[in-house]
This record gives structure tokens, C-alpha cells and sequence, in this order.
């Protein structure tokens, strides 16, 4: 009887788990192919094949889905950036690795680059969206900043912090306007570009 009990907790938690993965993905696709203006309960629960009502059950209003898929978007940024930093074997190497991912060349990447903007565009207003971007948006930063200054151990505080958020902007900046102008903004013209900025750093 207890056995058969847990294993009916087990294939609860399995089934809760599955239904929390469609409705990300289902979030996800919405923001990156449709734009914020298409994400509703609705839509989310046409999207994963199920019921508003256990949309509804996971997140409560549009508010709760913004906030999964930018939690969503910092995870998926956070496990690749930290395999790429266990990979590369000096800190210039990781950081044009790092810096790179973060810009618009591939498909993927491109859809978390619609992804951002969709949730920053929602969160004109909101102050706790916005205080969401910014300690996501802080981490990355932080991120950068640390590989900077290992990457140029000779340089003083000031100078890193002022060459990473130069690094962060540009990436980011790159990723957006690719997102709408992919001819002009090619993958191999963003990581010219990076590359052309590292040297300018002497990081490269």
C-alpha cells in the first residue's frame, strides 16, 4: 500500500513537471514568435494543448508568465555561459565566448533576444518586473565585469567596470537590431564587431 502510494506521488510530480515544461515552452514560443501583445492565458494554454484553468493554476495572470519567461531566459543564459567558462582555458577566451552567446547568431539566440525585449517592453511601469531585469540583468553584468578583470589583471577597478558595461551594451545592442535587420546585422558582422571591440580593449 505505501508503495503504490509513493508511486503515485512520483508519477504526480512527473506528470506536474511535464505540464510546467509545455507551459514554458508554450510561453517562450508566444513571446519569440508572436510578441508580447500575444501573450495571454489564452493563448498559452492554445499553445501547450491544455485548459486556461491549469495555465491559471501554475500562473495566475500575465504578470506570473512574464516573470517565468524571464526567469526562463536568465536560466537558460546562466547554464550555457557556465559551460562555456568551464570550457574555455584563458579568461580572454571566456569572455568572447560569453559575450558572444549573448548576441543574435543563430536562431535561438535570436528568439531569446525577441524574448528580452518583449518582457523589458512589458515592464515599462512595473516596478516589479523591472526590479526582476535588473537583478538578472546584474548577474550577467556581474559576470562580464569578473572576466574582465581577469582578463586584464593590471587594470584598476574603474576601468573594468567601464570596459564591461561598454562589452555588455554592445552585445546586447547588436542582438537587438539584428533581431530586425538580420542582412545588415549578420552573425559574422556582430562577432567582427566584437572582435574589433576587444582589440580596441586590448582584450583580445
Amino acid at each position: 500500500m505505501l508503495r503504490q502510494r509513493g508511486e503515485r506521488a512520483i508519477a504526480r510530480r512527473a506528470d506536474h513537471g511535464a505540464q510546467q515544461e509545455r507551459i514554458s515552452k508554450a510561453v517562450w514560443s508566444i513571446l519569440a514568435g508572436k510578441g508580447i501583445e500575444h501573450l495571454t492565458i489564452r493563448s498559452v494554454a492554445a499553445e501547450a494543448g491544455c485548459t486556461t484553468g491549469l495555465v491559471m493554476h501554475r500562473f495566475p495572470g500575465r504578470k506570473a508568465l512574464l516573470a517565468h519567461a524571464r526567469d526562463l531566459l536568465h536560466a537558460r543564459t546562466r547554464v550555457r555561459v557556465e559551460r562555456l567558462e568551464a570550457e574555455t582555458g584563458t579568461p580572454r577566451a571566456a569572455l568572447r565566448a560569453i559575450l558572444a552567446q549573448g548576441m543574435a547568431l543563430n536562431e535561438d539566440s535570436a528568439q531569446e533576444a525577441l524574448v528580452w525585449m518583449g518582457f523589458l517592453a512589458a515592464s515599462v511601469g512595473d516596478d516589479d518586473l523591472i526590479a526582476l531585469h535588473r537583478k538578472n540583468n546584474r548577474a550577467w553584468r556581474d559576470r562580464v565585469e569578473r572576466l574582465v578583470a581577469d582578463a586584464a589583471p593590471d587594470w584598476g577597478p574603474a576601468r573594468v567596470r567601464a570596459a564591461a558595461f561598454a562589452l555588455v551594451g554592445a552585445a546586447e545592442g547588436a542582438a537587438q537590431l539584428a533581431c530586425f535587420d538580420p542582412e545588415s546585422y549578420s552573425a559574422e558582422t556582430q562577432e567582427a564587431m566584437l572582435d574589433s571591440l576587444l582589440d580596441a580593449y586590448g582584450l583580445a
